[in-house]
């Protein structure tokens, strides 16, 4: 995907790199005018997605039959619905509503809204992990797609040759999804900054524009538009075939539906229940003969909840909670992971553009290094008719369960409550700058997932136990070094502030810095860089194991020991892909839809 080279003399090879990077970071005044075509575009939007095969659960029959079954409308399960409808009957249930009309979706200038909002309804749901840290899980058709900073990458070589993936049909899958999907994004001057302050630090080489996970710094893929407009998964749905394809939202899957087939030791998947927001149960059944399966693609919270709430998990645990033991399947719920990210703020003497994540580079001891930027941290100053007071300030704020400066154990709604109070007492030039993050490789350190309760609808409880390998630890902290040689680049100079003083002299810095961790970091925080990442860790929302391939289900992604049932999402993954997973998880959807399609699995 990477541009050609160049070769000649070096002045050549200079005013060739000159026009590049010029023309790589020019940003048309479209993406500025985004927000101010508001409701006629978006209104456009519905009509143009207003699919006829997608309806509210409580117009569901109580019972049916489809060939295929899809239990979550997220990231893999919108591809490989589409992808199996071309020659069969499937339905895919989604347990939340529709994206299209919802501008905290839609729009990139209210991003952060989406993850702030925890109200029922909400694209969002929150969750506190076991670590103390404030998550979120996706409750939208087009799942983690509608909720993310849009950022498309591919998986490295090795990593799909690790997953014993046919490479052929992986990159006519990727390409499937970028066709739909993917835009090249208008980098402004502060993505700009970053990418030669990345350069300078040391991460190179220069990988321009591409979508391949190589060392170095690049420029990648995005599912914003020009105009910032979000384009997500359920976009996928119109390349299904819509006499096929039968959609209910706001449908709970409570559980699968086994049976004992007289001459097999295995039990047999054969439908699924789920509940309409009214409590209606609906029971759908496979259709005999031929081809036919329950495909769970629910995430990685989603997909082993449904499989211990079915009776397919650790019995220990299932007889806790009153279920009869299916398969006693000791690894449901194991080796889930989330790849801990620290991310320092910025602050900037001069106004910066709105930007969500364009550039990344990708160090070679195990370290990410992204970053977000935003004109008064996040509020649209160029936008008209745009009100002017944030109510989420950013993606790594307090409202939206982001509170660095505090470990997580002292993380309570409460200091939330009170960080954000100040937030809003404080000088908007205060919330001038961006965010700079680092994510590590893997990573090592893996926790698990427990039913709190048979309720389908409640978090289970998580723990990631972050950073309990410490080789996690010595990549934040190579990570959280190259950050900090970023922000003293020449590069990066107009960006940041000389040093605590100037900053002193703009703003109350001492206020700023009970909620954010600045750099430059204040002359007195002498905190070694290993405690400092334990005790600023948060979550990118990378999180992903629990249904691992091997002891959970086999190369094409059947559950061991069971017919009849697959799982096909992040919950698959014993690393995260690429720097950012979407690109994959949407990949592997389009991909497993068509080997299921055309019978081409492993075990055949």
């Amino acid at each position: 995907m990477a541009a050609p080279g160049h070769r000649g003399s070096p002045v050549a090879v200079l005013t060739v790199a000159a026009i590049l990077l010029v023309s790589l970071c020019l940003r048309p005044a479209a993406a500025q005018q985004g927000e101010d075509k508001g409701g006629e575009e978006e209104t456009q939007r519905q009509q143009r997605y207003n699919f006829r095969f997608v309806r509210h659960a409580r117009d569901a029959p109580l019972v049916s039959h489809f060939n295929y079954i899809v239990v979550g409308g997220g990231t893999a399960g919108c591809p490989l619905a589409a992808t199996l409808s071309e020659h069969s009957r499937v339905l895919l249930l989604e347990r939340g509503g529709y994206p299209y009309g919802n501008r905290n979706v839609s729009s990139e200038y209210h991003f952060a809204d989406a993850l702030a909002d925890t109200s029922p309804r909400s694209p969002a749901q929150r969750f506190v992990s076991e670590d103390g840290v404030v998550n979120a899980r996706a409750r939208v058709l087009g799942g983690g797609s509608c909720l993310n900073a849009g950022f498309y990458t591919r998986a490295s070589g090795e990593y799909v040759r690790a997953a014993g993936w046919d490479a052929r049909l992986v990159n006519a899958s990727y390409r499937w999804v970028e066709k739909e999907l993917v835009f090249r994004p208008d980098v402004p001057k502060w993505q700009c900054a970053l990418r030669e302050g990345l350069l300078q630090a040391g991460v190179t080489p220069d990988n321009g524009y591409t979508f391949d996970h190589v060392p170095g710094t690049k420029i990648g893929g995005t599912i914003f538009d020009s105009t910032g407009r979000r384009h997500t998964a359920a976009d996928f749905l119109r390349a299904a075939n819509p006499r096929r394809l039968t959609v209910f939202l706001h449908a709970t899957v409570s559980q699968i539906l086994f049976r004992h087939r007289e001459g097999s030791a295995k039990p047999v998947a054969y439908g699924v229940v789920f509940a309409d927001p009214m409590g209606v149960q609906h029971r759908v059944y496979l259709r005999g003969g031929g081809k036919s399966e329950v495909i769970l693609a629910a995430g990685t919270l989603g997909s082993p909840q449904l499989l211990m709430l079915s009776g397919v998990g650790p019995r220990g645990q299932l007889e806790k909670h009153g279920i009869r033991a299916v398969m006693d399947h000791p690894m449901v719920g194991q080796g889930v992971a989330d790849n801990p990210m620290n991310s320092v703020f910025v602050p900037s003497p001069v106004p910066v553009t709105l930007s969500l994540v364009q550039i990344v580079g990708v160090t070679r001891f195990g370290s990410f290094i992204e970053g977000v930027s935003g004109s008064q941290f996040g509020i649209p100053l160029h936008a008209r008719g745009v009100r002017r007071r944030s109510h989420t300030f950013g993606m790594f704020s307090p409202m939206t369960g982001q509170l660095g400066t505090l470990p997580p154990s002292e993380r309570t709604p409460e200091a939330m409550r009170r960080a954000a109070d100040v937030m809003r007492g404080l000088d908007r030039r205060a919330f001038r700058g961006g965010f700079i993050l680092e994510k590590i490789l893997g990573p090592l350190s893996t926790g698990h997932i427990e039913l709190r309760s048979t309720d389908p609808r409640a978090n289970p409880a998580v723990t990631f136990n972050y950073f309990k390998d410490p080789k996690d630890v010595e990549r934040c902290v190579r990570g959280i070094e190259t950050i900090e040689r970023v922000v003293r680049s020449r590069a990066f100079s107009r960006f940041t502030y000389a040093n605590a003083t100037a900053m002193d002299a703009a703003f109350d810095r001492a206020k700023l810095a009970n909620f954010l961790n600045l750099l430059p970091r204040h002359p007195r925080d002498t905190r070694p860089l290993q405690q400092y990442c334990r005790d600023t860790v948060m979550t990118i929302w990378h999180y992903h194991g629990g249904c691992h391939v091997g002891p959970v289900v086999d190369q094409d992604y059947q559950v061991i020991g069971v017919e009849g049932l697959r799982v096909v999402d992040s919950s698959t993954f014993k690393y995260s892909p690429g720097t950012n997973p979407q690109a994959t998880v949407m990949m592997l959807g389009r991909y497993m839809g068509l080997k299921i399609q055309t019978g081409a699995l492993t075990g055949k």
